[in-house]
């Protein structure tokens, strides 16, 4: 890696941002020079990275300048608008929400799925959403062995899904049924505390929320399978920070469950927790604050010909958002380092 590596983080306070700066830290990611960025509200509070306070500042087309990676955890919105101008300000941007991610120019990488297609980008890469980057953690091992033809997947989506103010809510929910009161209902259309919502995201045309087509959508430009078959429910959950997934897939290869379990094993990222018989199988209270994804209860499925059904569990803050967009830079500095070139001022020129 580069010994000293000028790094922006733009909604730095947000939920994700926080994460990112501890796991900057965590990593040991080369940082020579750290901007943190936010709206107006937050800019002067001071936050503590490798025992120095660093003040956050106000995000402004200035601060842009001279930055070799430009992190994105600030919405959609605002993504649209700094992302052009952290590429033209010469910064590699790579951006944790859903505006570019279906662009065909734009990379979206899960980094121990395809790291291929950073090769090439053209300085804008986009992190996929967190239930499908989990999802794949468990199902690219078992697509490499056998050859996907079609999934269905239901999703247990933590509240940190929804930023800081989805797990506060959850909290104030709490406390609330203590008392015997109602939960709030300001980040959830319904009270979240002891109860499921299958409902992330707006309702579309047909019935499916938006999450559920990122879940098709992405997967498909993810492992390179264009019009993949998924079907997908959100479902919403009371559990702070991990997202589990149950998949059912079918596969071109007959499978069995030997093979699985040894190809999830072997997977960079991916823990196998399968002991069924010891009621060991991955939870989200265990999983939470790891940065491998968990998976288990793989069996095949005696519904289909070619089948495996399975149970993915993964750090919605990490691998979900905040560590695969870590981890997209840090494989832009090894492929670097290996062609000898400096990873921040790779392009579709190269």
């Amino acid at each position: 890696m580069q010994s000293s590596v000028r790094v922006g983080i733009v909604g730095a306070t947000g939920a994700v941002g926080v994460e990112l700066l501890e796991l900057l830290e965590r990593r040991n990611f080369p940082v020579g020079e750290l901007r943190l960025l936010a709206s107006a509200r937050s800019a002067g509070r001071r936050v503590a990275f490798r025992g120095e306070e660093l003040e956050v500042r106000e995000t402004r087309e200035a601060e842009l300048a001279g930055l070799d990676y430009l992190f994105l955890c600030a919405g959609a919105e605002q993504s649209r608008t700094l992302g052009p101008l952290g590429v033209k300000a010469g910064a590699v941007v790579i951006d944790n929400s859903s505006a570019f991610r279906m662009d065909p120019e734009v990379p979206l990488v899960v980094p121990e799925v395809n790291p291929e297609a950073l090769r090439g980008h053209g300085g804008l890469i986009a992190n996929p959403n967190c239930s499908t980057a989990i999802t794949l953690m468990g199902l690219a091992p078992l697509h490499e062995a056998f050859g996907l033809e079609w999934m269905i997947c239901s999703t247990y989506q933590a509240v940190s899904g929804a930023g800081a103010g989805g797990m506060e809510e959850l909290t104030a929910g709490v406390e609330a049924w203590q008392r015997g009161e109602e939960g709030p209902r300001e980040v959830f259309p319904h009270p979240i505390a002891f109860n499921l919502l299958p409902h992330v995201d707006r309702f579309e045309p047909g019935g499916y929320t938006r999450e559920e087509h990122k879940m098709r959508d992405e997967s498909r430009k993810i492992l390179g399978l264009e019009g993949l078959p998924v079907s997908c429910t959100c479902v919403r959950v009371p559990v702070f920070r991990a997202h589990a997934i149950s998949v059912t897939a079918n596969f071109r290869e007959p499978v069995d469950r030997e093979t699985a379990r040894a190809a999830v094993a072997a997977f960079p990222g991916a823990q196998l927790i399968d002991e069924p018989e010891a009621n060991r199988y991955p939870l989200p209270l265990e999983v939470s604050g790891e940065m491998d994804c968990a998976v288990g209860r793989i069996r095949v499925d005696e519904a289909l010909p070619n089948g495996l059904s399975l149970w993915v569990v993964g750090d919605q803050l990490w691998k979900g958002a905040a560590l695969n967009a870590l981890q997209i830079a840090e494989t832009l500095e090894a492929q670097a380092d290996a062609a000898g070139v400096t990873a921040a001022r790779h392009s579709s020129s190269d």
